[in-house]
């Protein structure tokens, strides 16, 4: 995780410097020389790029010090991510449990269905959410949902019935692919051995499935699973500008075309850390599904 993380940090300094301009080209006001040459001096971009590499390293380490924000006078990027990374992560969470309780459920009544008409409506929906974006679908359902039928608001976060659309669009594409993952994975697994002399000694059909066939068939759930909270926790941009969700993503899209270099460091290194854990929980995840892996 150490060497990722920096190697992320470096290649996301560098990107910025290399970028043209400076933050204070997008200011709505001409600046003239000497201020800017003033607001380079008070945020340290006259330094030289390793010292400023260095410094900003150092701080965000000993101190979790990510510096100020240039366009958001008097906020840090500590503070910007205090308040507004939870909403992304709930948001993220929320959206990945139904995932999770949808996909899984779907993709075994898929494969104890196949080739009949209960498998190919899961993978037709399948299919659907992997293919339809969440910029398209999510405009989508609030013009039904909330403007034509007036069941819902049409966004926000306050509230719980603030949450169901978002989470509903966010959810669908991780839906549709832990569906594929598990009916493939469950197709394989129902037919070993095992499972057949699990039969022929006359245990419940259910107790077949969920004791001795999905344990074994998640392991590859777990893999993609993982890595779609990841992304499903850092990724969710669209869905918060759609439905004004407050949540981090939309302060990283628009730091982004601002140059501000410190909000942009901070979210990289925030959703980069959030994609790094998953990976070792998925990593120990496989222990705890397959015992031969955590002897071994």
């Amino acid at each position: 995780m150490i060497p990722t993380l920096l190697a992320i940090y470096t290649l996301t300094f560098l990107l910025m410097r290399l970028t043209p301009g400076s933050p204070w080209d997008t200011n709505e006001r001409n600046l003239t020389p000497a201020v800017i040459s003033a607001l380079n001096a008070k945020y340290g971009l006259d330094r030289p790029l390793y010292q400023q590499y260095w410094d900003y390293l150092v701080a965000a380490i000993t101190r979790f010090d990510l510096g100020p924000s240039y366009k958001l006078v008097g906020r840090d990027v500590t503070d910007i991510i205090r308040d507004f990374f939870p909403v992304s992560l709930q948001l993220g969470l929320l959206a990945m449990g139904l995932a999770l309780t949808v996909g899984i459920t779907l993709g075994i009544i898929s494969a104890l269905n196949q080739n009949k008409l209960a498998d190919y409506l899961a993978m037709f929906f399948a299919i659907v959410g992997v293919s339809v974006p969440t910029f398209v679908i999510g405009p989508l359902l609030v013009i039904l949902f909330a403007v034509h039928l007036r069941w819902l608001p049409t966004g926000g976060w306050s509230r719980p019935e603030h949450m169901i659309l978002p989470v509903i669009v966010l959810a669908l594409e991780p839906t549709a692919l832990i569906a594929r993952y598990t009916r493939s994975s469950m197709l394989e697994v129902i037919r070993q051995d095992y499972i057949r002399t699990a039969r022929a000694k006359g245990l419940p059909e259910l107790l077949v499935i969920v004791r001795h066939a999905l344990r074994n068939a998640l392991i590859p759930v777990v893999t993609v699973g993982g890595v779609l909270l990841a992304v499903v926790v850092t990724g969710s941009f669209f869905v918060e500008t759609i439905f004004g969700v407050p949540g981090i993503g939309r302060y990283f899209v628009t730091s982004i075309g601002n140059r501000d270099y410190p909000v942009i460091m901070g979210t990289t290194l925030l959703l980069a850390t959030v994609v790094t854990l998953m990976n070792l929980v998925v990593d120990l995840g496989y222990g705890f599904l397959d015992p031969r892996i955590r002897y071994e």
